[in-house]
């Protein structure tokens, strides 16, 4: 699998998950109720399978990685969905997590 195909796979993911935490948020803390809570388990759910479509078998490390990914994913979501405006710090954050990203999944390793 491509170093791209990855990367489409850590995006949908995090439009999955992101989208559906955000969905659950919504349906609580903004009173939308049931509805969205409930969409927002199911993309939740499928955050977890397309978690397990990235080539590597190793699930500490796709998680791992994806946390980078999940922290970026935020800050973007909150900019486009609720009008956040990240900081210097926020972006620097998340540049650094981005590179751990890119180490994590994406660095040569010696094979067995």
């Amino acid at each position: 699998m491509s170093i791209a195909t990855s990367l489409l796979l850590f995006a949908l993911a995090a439009v999955a998950e992101i989208g559906g935490a955000w969905l659950v948020w919504q349906g609580v803390r903004e009173d939308r109720g049931w509805v969205w809570i409930g969409a927002g388990v199911i993309a939740l759910g499928l955050y977890g399978f397309v978690a397990t479509l990235q080539p590597d078998a190793n699930f500490g490390r796709i998680l791992a990685a994806y946390g980078g990914v999940f922290v970026a994913g935020s800050l973007l979501w909150g900019m486009v969905a609720d009008g956040f405006r990240p900081d210097r710090y926020d972006v620097t954050g998340a540049l650094i997590c981005l590179v751990g990203v890119a180490v994590i999944m994406y660095a040569p390793r010696a094979t067995v």
